[in-house]
């Protein structure tokens, strides 16, 4: 078993154990820097990344081979790379870029395994007379036309 297949199998040994975590990135360099990148249903606590360095760190030989481990929660300004995120993320304003360059703000209204589907309001000229009102939009995307999608954080 290789060394990425041996943090590989720990990592996910350990995530099994608390099925609210979830992996979002795993990257392991030539000079054995571990990166481990994780998110949660509910967040991720510092507690979290502890529990999952140790269960993978403890479990490896620093004498037979010299890694360096970091173990992070997703960041809150970070685009989404997993439809798990935008389930977690439901209700929430983001903004999104689409594959076709086509940029929005919206709210995250349904979240399936193949798609996600957006709502927001709009100012439009009203089609007789003068003036604006508003207009409820919808837009569903396959994640394969989701560029990025970050939320919007306010304060």
């Amino acid at each position: 078993m290789t060394f990425k297949e041996q943090v590989n199998s720990l990592l996910q040994a350990a995530l099994e154990q608390r099925e609210d975590l979830f992996l979002v990135s795993l990257t392991i360099s030539e000079a054995n820097k571990i990166q481990i990148i994780i998110d949660g249903d509910n967040g991720v606590s510092i507690q979290d990344c502890i529990d999952v360095s140790r269960a993978v760190e403890h479990n490896l030989d620093r004498e037979e081979v010299d890694f360096e481990l970091e173990v992070a929660s997703y960041g809150a300004l970070t685009a989404f790379s997993l439809p798990r995120q935008f389930a977690k993320n439901k209700g929430r304003n983001v903004a999104v870029l689409q594959t076709n360059g086509e940029k929005f703000e919206a709210v995250i209204a349904e979240v399936t395994t193949e798609n996600v589907t957006f709502t927001w309001s709009v100012r439009e000229p009203k089609p007789i007379g003068k003036g604006k009102h508003t207009v409820e939009k919808t837009l569903t995307l396959p994640y394969d036309e989701i560029k990025s999608a970050t939320v919007i954080i306010v304060f």
